[in-house]
């Protein structure tokens, strides 16, 4: 069948189909990937105590020998359950030569659950199991703004908290790349704030910011405007608190996409300043003057340079992962430098 909608994927993981041979789960947001995959191997396992019940794979495992994939499929529960084998770390591998024949013979009565990357549509595994009968695709794309809304909300209210206006337009603002990381941050702050009835603006910024969110933001500014001295100093700053090039690299891109996309409604009667202040979801108040001013220094065709420029980069990244930073540093300070030259012109 085709991939999931929205409001089908959670009744789905609550309650798995017994037709359904293979679920793929697959999408740029790996934290979601993760999330939702162990939501529905729970959903499918329980808490049965047979261990052949649930068996656990690797993709490279998958790779280097297809033929194990349909041997555990096929091999029957200790106490008659179903068994559910959890295949993870696939990423961009082509593991559909052990998948395809579960495909072509969909009645073993195993559910086969793989977290994948973000597969290309139309091609591969993800055609397959997308125009298979009884296969199940999940998408997993990063969560909007009413997904974040939902999240804190649901956090916060198991961890008792309120949390005052602006403080929660900030942990918005900054939540969202990553769905297992958005969860990490607000974990992090109820701990923080334990004891308190009220997460503040400053329970928000002592410790978003200490997962880099604040340094996340001055750096795409600095790129974004051109202040090579400030991008040059933030980037040194993610770099010690550990933040991975490929989650500084995905907000940068959004960031650009952003752009591109206020700066497409511009025109007679809609200013910069009118775009930022009705985009969704909404930017947070103190950083709409330095958007403003980067939409002055980026034109359509610059903007789209800009990109093809970072999807390079991000792919040069997952292809020489030991030089991953250096990459991005480079990749990064290039559009600083582009964006300074644009201001004195």
């Amino acid at each position: 069948m085709v991939a999931l909608k929205p409001s089908e994927i959670d009744p789905f993981l609550r309650r798995p189909s017994d037709r359904a041979p293979v679920v793929l789960v697959y999408g740029p947001d790996d934290g979601l990937v993760a999330e939702r995959a162990a939501a529905l191997v729970k959903a499918a396992a329980g808490k049965a105590d047979d261990p052949f019940s649930l068996v656990r794979l690797d993709g490279a495992e998958i790779v280097s020998d297809p033929a194990r994939l349909v041997d555990e499929a096929s091999t029957v529960s200790l106490f008659g359950d179903r068994r559910v084998v959890w295949v993870r770390d696939c990423g961009a591998r082509n593991i559909l030569p052990a998948v395809q024949p579960l495909l072509d013979r969909p009645d073993g009565g195993s559910l086969v659950v793989i977290e994948a990357g973000d597969l290309k549509k139309g091609t591969g595994l993800r055609k397959k199991v997308e125009d298979h009968a009884t296969a199940v695709a999940i998408p997993c794309y990063p969560d909007t703004a009413q997904d974040i809304a939902r999240l804190i909300d649901q956090t916060l209210k198991e961890a008792g908290f309120d949390i005052d206006r602006d403080a929660r337009e900030v942990l918005e603002a900054h939540l969202g790349a990553d769905r297992m990381a958005s969860r990490g941050e607000l974990r992090k702050l109820c701990l923080y704030a334990h004891g308190q009835p009220r997460i503040t603006h400053a329970d928000v910024a002592a410790i978003v910011g200490d997962a880099s969110a604040f340094a996340m933001d001055e750096l795409i500014d600095a790129v974004a405007g051109g202040d090579l001295v400030e991008a040059d100093a933030t980037l040194r700053k993610l770099e010690a608190s550990g933040t991975h090039s490929s989650v500084a690299g995905t907000m940068l891109i959004r960031h650009f996409q952003l752009l591109e996309r206020a700066r497409a409604e511009i025109g007679p009667g809609r200013s910069a300043t009118d775009v930022v202040e009705r985009l969704q979801p909404p930017i947070f108040f103190r950083r709409r003057p330095a958007i403003v001013r980067q939409l002055g220094l980026w034109s359509k065709e610059r903007l789209a340079r800009a990109l093809d420029h970072l999807d390079e980069m991000m792919r040069q990244t997952r292809s020489k992962p030991h030089l991953a930073d250096a990459i991005f540093s480079e990749a990064t300070l290039k559009l600083a430098r582009a964006a300074a030259g644009a201001a004195r012109r």
